[in-house]
């Protein structure tokens, strides 16, 4: 392999196995080069301008990272396609695209136009640019029928991702989804400023134990308190979200990733920090010590 090649390969293993038409010219591969590739078969078009690279099986991401490399600079992943990344609901493979320009015209892919396209509205999952929870449900607040937001919104509370509905709405005043949105508002919980939490923090203090970082992400996890130079995780549950069905089973596959990044969880109770906080920092301090 020679390196213009190699360095192909380096950038598609960093976009799911897809590059772009600019990104092949800005690495020295001109229209000969990249019909030569795919005569034999080295390059594969995915959508108008981006291809798969080395072969024609799609992996795991390719198409959403491919419909956004196919709408240009600035482009994000939006509407039910980041709800899908998001995993807010199930995956129905729908490719949504919004841009801060002139619609692009791509097959395959529903192009929406936003100006401006607020930095404050953006996020990145596996490397894909996308937006960010709340803009993606007011996005598909205008798509979607009521039970399927109710759903989405009820699925993000779960995974502790909602945090910003009432400056996207706010910042969005004339979308037609803000009606829908808002009126879901009152159903949403703030978790992340739970008593719960906060009397753990000061059980934290109070016991002289190193202070942990807050609401960190790690991959797609939201992680409620993590000591980073422990490798250690404790999650404080909740009554009422955790007692699903759903969320535990969520939970399960959230603490396998954990502990497959060398990260280790431990799981407390609201209850427990209320009725034996002695113990709960007991178990902290020892989880800290090993």
């Amino acid at each position: 392999m020679g390196e213009v090649d190699a360095n192909i390969a380096r950038i598609a293993a960093g976009q799911h196995g897809v590059i772009s038409r600019a990104q092949l010219v800005a690495a020295g591969v001109g229209s000969n080069g990249i019909r030569e590739r795919m005569r034999h078969g080295r390059l594969h078009p995915l959508f108008r301008g981006v291809y798969l690279v080395g072969h024609a099986v799609e992996p795991r991401h390719a198409r959403q990272m491919g419909a956004v490399l196919a709408c240009g600079a600035g482009a994000l992943l939006s509407y039910r396609s980041a709800i899908d990344l998001w995993e807010l609901l199930p995956f129905t493979g729908e490719l949504h695209v919004t841009v801060p320009r002139a619609r692009p015209h791509r097959p395959g892919i529903t192009v929406h136009r936003t100006q401006p396209l607020d930095p404050r509205d953006h996020g990145t999952i596996e490397r894909i640019p996308v937006t960010n929870v709340g803009r993606s449900l007011l996005d598909f607040a205008e798509i979607a029928t009521a039970r399927e937001l109710e759903r989405a919104c009820d699925e993000a509370r779960t995974q502790r991702l909602i945090r910003n509905l009432d400056d996207v709405i706010a910042r969005h005043p004339g979308r037609h989804g803000v009606k829908a949105l808002a009126s879901l508002l009152d159903s949403v919980p703030a978790l992340t400023q739970s008593e719960a939490e906060e009397l753990f923090l000061a059980l934290i203090r109070k016991a002289g134990l190193p202070l942990p970082e807050v609401n960190v992400r790690i991959g797609r996890w939201q992680l409620d308190f993590l000591w980073r130079a422990h490798n250690l995780n404790v999650e404080i549950d909740g009554h009422r979200y955790h007692s699903l069905e759903k969320a535990i089973a969520r939970n399960h596959v959230r603490d396998a990733d954990l502990e497959a990044r060398g990260i280790r969880v431990r799981r407390v109770t609201a209850r427990e920090i209320a009725t034996t906080p002695e113990v709960v920092i007991a178990r902290v301090a020892r989880a800290l010590s090993a």
